[in-house]
């Protein structure tokens, strides 16, 4: 599927508040902060709210802490809740996975073997599914950022002013200089208006974009991606960027998902381990173009679009829906 006239876009219901859980790490200042202002922007049922003790936020946890971790949040979990928003920075990475993909899908150590290998195919992955737990036994699982306070209140306002209304926009997906990056950039869809969804396509073939003012999508591949900061990125927006570690979020060898965030996206993604160019390790564009379209929430779209997510982590605010 590449032209803009071949994508379908069925209404769906979404998940809503009363089906997410926020997880507060009680040993980080930061995310008391914001899990009380998500729950009040969000109005999240008191019931919802899960307690967990992390000390020292590390960056990566062995599979046997997280497995203690595991159990704290399952324990305080009742049946409707279809998704987990974990409210901290770090812990992103168990071992070699993501921590929301080990939340959701289970810790994989076959992966930690050969970090390049084929990744385990995800059932929820362009799943038409509108509860996860009830229908396929898995809660998908995201990471809100929380270094700064003013940004993760910021983030979480995008989130919020998104289901406002469906606003004029664009959706960049680029094929860059980088060949090797460039893996998922065939099935991005053709350019053209969406008229219905007021959604500009630009399928570009160049390293960045500057000065654009209504970015909704913007989906790339490159090491490290310029000029972002004279950007405007729409309430909603999702953006990424295929490289080996922008999931590894406070690391310093390649620019980390979070700048998406900084910048004014509300969710991204990026893997936590060295995953090679699988296209099937990232978002794929027409898969995510088409959920998000139809009304899927960011974290439905995004986990939707991955078909081996096991290294990737999903970050932001996941009940944006500015299709919806």
């Amino acid at each position: 599927m590449t032209a803009v006239g071949a994508l379908r876009f069925a209404k769906q219901a979404g998940l809503s508040a009363q089906q997410l859980a926020i997880v507060i790490n009680d040993d980080e200042p930061n995310s008391v902060v914001i899990g009380e202002y998500y729950k009040q922007a969000r109005s999240i049922p008191e019931k919802n709210i899960v307690h967990v003790h992390i000390p020292n936020s590390p960056h990566r946890l062995t599979a046997l802490a997280f497995e203690q971790l595991r159990q704290q949040i399952e324990a305080q979990l009742h049946p409707e809740i279809q998704a987990i928003l974990m409210l901290w920075t770090a812990p992103y990475a168990v071992e070699c996975n993501s921590i929301t993909s080990a939340l959701s899908l289970g810790y994989d150590a076959e992966q930690c073997k050969k970090t390049c290998a084929a990744g385990k195919p995800s059932r929820y992955y362009n799943s038409p599914t509108s509860l996860p737990f009830t229908e396929l036994g898995l809660r998908l699982a995201m990471l809100l950022p929380t270094d700064s306070v003013i940004q993760a209140k910021a983030l979480i306002d995008r989130g919020v002013m998104s289901s406002f209304a469906v606003r004029p926009a664009s959706a960049y997906f680029l094929t860059t200089s980088d060949v090797n990056r460039n893996s998922r950039a065939k099935f991005s869809p053709s350019s053209g208006l969406i008229p219905q969804k007021k959604l500009q396509i630009q399928n570009l073939q160049r390293d960045s974009i500057e000065g654009a003012q209504d970015v909704m999508f913007y989906l790339t591949g490159l090491t490290h991606v310029q000029n972002l900061e004279g950007l405007h990125f729409m309430p909603g927006a999702l953006a990424d960027h295929l490289t080996s570690s922008g999931g590894d979020l406070l690391g310093k060898s390649q620019m980390s998902s979070l700048r998406w965030l900084e910048n004014g996206a509300t969710a991204s993604y990026g893997t936590v381990s060295e995953p090679c160019n699988h296209w099937q390790k990232f978002p794929q564009a027409s898969v995510l173009l088409q959920h998000y379209l139809s009304g899927a929430s960011a974290i439905e779209a995004y986990w939707k679009s991955v078909a081996w997510p096991s290294q990737g982590v999903f970050i932001g605010e996941p009940l944006a829906a500015p299709y919806r």
